[in-house]
């Protein structure tokens, strides 16, 4: 049988709290793992960041992590972190593996019956080449609407955490995601933040048609499951399962928050 010390934790990054929905994912697939959360929350939201000044920022923040940690496998639970560096973690950090997180245009162009897909995402993750390359590479059959919401991650953190949400802030954000043309109907929203999903039954009662909010977080997690080796008659290890933020200062709503996801922030 495995000791519980040999079992090394898997890392979850996000720049705040939405990584949450990832995670909750991969604790299902991976009963036998311990977590650490990592919210970069002093840096939240990534939206606003220089590109190069946020690839640097996140290079930094991983070497520091990597070495304290020694992790398993790292999920980055942002699509903003990922499509702007992931390839720069992979070939910094050759011998360590990432699962990143992408906006779902393949799935939403295998399922889409109309042919309309939009991409509810930040306008990081809307700008970047990665994200276009997506649709050239699977939704070229598709109208793809891309969507990049100045103000939507910020207001689900804050609903997360328990605070207010306005209906006309939220549908203003939305509204753009639904597309009329030629007799059709945007019928696939892709939930490209994963701050998002949190916020998604908001999304279905202002919505003023049903559609598909497709949530990646089961993916992510499966795919992280098929890079972390199942080790039989492996338990649960002791010393893990909590949450760090870079701010070092998660206010009461959050710490609480955290507790009721199973994570420790001392």
């Amino acid at each position: 049988m495995t000791s519980k010390n040999e079992l090394k934790p898997v890392l979850v990054f996000d720049s705040g709290i939405g990584g949450l929905t990832v995670l909750r994912e991969a604790r299902v697939l991976m009963p036998e793992r311990g977590f650490i959360y990592v919210a970069d929350d002093a840096a939240f939201p990534y939206g606003g960041w220089e590109e190069g000044a946020l690839q640097e920022r996140i290079l930094s923040l991983f070497e520091k992590l990597l070495d304290d940690y020694r992790p398993e496998i790292c999920v980055i639970a942002c699509n903003t972190a990922f499509t702007l560096a992931g390839a720069a973690l992979r070939e910094k950090f050759p011998d360590m593996t990432f699962v990143g997180t992408v906006p779902a245009i393949k799935p939403a162009a295998e399922r889409t019956r109309s042919g309309l897909v939009s991409v509810l995402a930040t306008p990081g993750t809307v700008k970047r080449a990665y994200t276009r390359d997506l649709i050239q590479s699977f939704a070229t059959q598709c109208h793809v609407r891309l969507v990049g919401s100045e103000n939507l991650a910020r207001m689900a953190e804050n609903y997360i955490r328990g605070g207010p949400i306005s209906d006309e802030a939220v549908l203003a954000e939305i509204m753009p995601c639904f597309v009329e043309m030629e007799g059709e109907k945007t019928d696939i929203v892709v939930l490209a933040c994963t701050h998002y999903p949190f916020v998604a039954n908001v999304f279905r009662r202002l919505a003023p048609w049903p559609v598909d909010w497709l949530d990646p977080a089961e993916a992510i997690a499966r795919q992280a499951r098929r890079k972390v080796p199942l080790i039989e008659g492996a338990e649960h290890p002791d010393g893990f399962d909590f949450a760090i933020f870079t701010s070092g200062n998660p206010d009461f709503a959050t710490r609480r928050l955290m507790q009721g996801f199973g994570l420790r922030t001392d």
